[in-house]
């Protein structure tokens, strides 16, 4: 017999709350995000 399923947007919602939970994954995600926009703001320098 299958294991019981959940549905895809159940699964996003358990995943943010344990992220939300894990002040590490947090800082880790926004490092991730400062980082790529740095690297938006001098391509965006280079090319003005």
């Amino acid at each position: 017999m299958r294991p019981n399923r959940i549905s895809f947007e159940e699964l996003v919602n358990q995943n943010k709350e344990q992220l939300l939970n894990d002040q590490q994954a947090l800082e880790k995600i926004d490092k991730q995000i400062d980082e790529k926009r740095a690297k938006t703001v001098d391509k965006t320098k280079i090319v003005n």
